[in-house]
């Protein structure tokens, strides 16, 4: 099983992560994106889709034209772990590395 995070940790990386906020229930972060077209929204997917794999973290996401929402949770933990903070960092070197947002 995997352990929850502690309030104080969430709020202590959310400090360090770009555009994450708190899910008001406090079991998940979210970030909204928005892409050049959907062809670009849909190539930033496609990366994260990979990594997900191979972090075997998925993120819940909806895609729009060239909005890209996504929110990140552990079931197993029955809110945000330590899993959610890595795949949210992950997320943002792609998006920092992203030159077709």
């Amino acid at each position: 099983m995997v352990d929850q995070l502690p309030p104080e940790s969430v709020d202590k990386a959310l400090g360090k992560l770009e555009g994450w906020n708190l899910s008001p229930d406090t079991k998940s972060i979210h970030k909204e994106l928005k892409f050049k077209d959907f062809n670009h929204a849909w190539g930033f997917m496609n990366r994260v889709a990979l990594l997900a794999e191979k972090m075997d973290h998925h993120p819940e996401w909806f895609n729009v034209y060239n909005r890209v929402e996504i929110t990140l949770t552990t079931h197993d933990a029955d809110g945000i772990s330590e899993r959610d903070i890595k795949m949210a960092t992950a997320i943002d070197v792609i998006t920092c590395n992203d030159t077709s947002k």
